[in-house]
C-alpha cells in the first residue's frame, strides 16, 4: 500500500505565523490533490507545550536561530511557534482534512525537538507514525508539507531508515532556506529516496 504523509501543515508556518515558511501556502491545493490519489492519509503536528527548549525566548543570552545542546542533540533556537492549544498549531483550515486517518503530533517533549514524524531528534522516543504505517501494511509512503528542509526532510530521511520505499514530492514542500534544502535533496538521494514531483502522481 501507498501512503501520504502531510508534515506540518500548520498556521505558524503559514503567511503571518510566527515560523513563516515563504510561501509556504501555496503548496496546499496541490497537496489536497494529492490526497484523492492515495488509500492512506496520515498528518504530522507540531505540538509544542509553552516551555519548550527549542525556543529562542527560553535563553537570556541567545536569540533566534542561534544553536545550542538540547536533549544531547546539536538544537537550533526557534521563535516560539506551534505551542499547544494555540492558533498557530492548528492545522490549516485550507487542507482538506477529511481524508487523513491519523494525526501524529510531535515536539511534545520540551527537553528535545522532533524534527522527524517518525522520532524525535535523538531517535529516544517514537511518535508510533512507524508502526501505524507498518500495520496498515503499508510500503510505500510519499512525503509533502512544510518545511522542506527541517521537518519534511528529517521525516523522509526516516522513512528511509525504516525501509519505507520513500518519495519526497518536491513541488509540493516549501523550505525555510532553499541551500540547506538542496542540501537535504542530496542527502535522500544518496540514501535511496526518491525526488519527484506531483505530476507523477495526479
Amino acid at each position: 500500500m501507498k501512503a501520504l504523509i502531510i508534515v506540518d501543515v500548520q498556521n505558524d508556518f503559514l503567511p503571518g505565523g510566527s515560523l513563516e515558511v515563504p510561501m509556504g501556502d501555496v503548496i496546499i491545493p496541490l497537496i489536497n490533490k494529492l490526497q484523492e490519489r492515495f488509500e492512506l492519509v496520515v498528518a504530522t503536528q507540531d505540538w509544542h507545550p509553552a516551555d519548550h527548549g527549542s525556543f529562542a525566548s527560553k535563553y537570556k543570552d541567545k536569540k533566534v536561530f542561534d544553536k545550542t545542546t538540547l536533549g544531547g542533540v546539536e538544537q537550533i533556537l526557534w521563535p516560539d511557534h506551534c505551542v499547544q492549544g494555540t492558533k498557530g498549531a492548528e492545522i490549516s483550515s485550507e487542507l482538506n482534512t477529511h481524508a487523513i486517518e491519523g494525526l501524529f503530533r510531535k515536539g511534545t517533549d520540551p527537553g528535545i525537538d522532533s524534527y522527524s514524524g517518525f522520532f524525535d531528534n535523538g531517535k529516544k522516543k517514537s511518535t508510533g507514525l512507524a508502526g501505524y504505517l507498518k500495520e496498515k501494511g503499508v510500503s510505500d509512503v510519499y512525503i509533502c508539507g512544510l518545511a522542506g528542509d527541517v521537518c519534511v526532510a528529517f521525516t523522509t530521511l526516516d522513512a528511509i531508515d525504516l525501509n519505507f520505499n520513500t518519495f519526497l514530492i518536491k513541488d509540493a514542500t516549501r523550505p525555510i532556506d532553499k541551500n540547506s534544502f538542496y542540501d537535504m535533496i542530496n542527502n535522500i538521494n544518496k540514501k535511496g529516496g526518491h525526488i519527484i514531483d506531483s505530476a507523477k502522481i495526479i
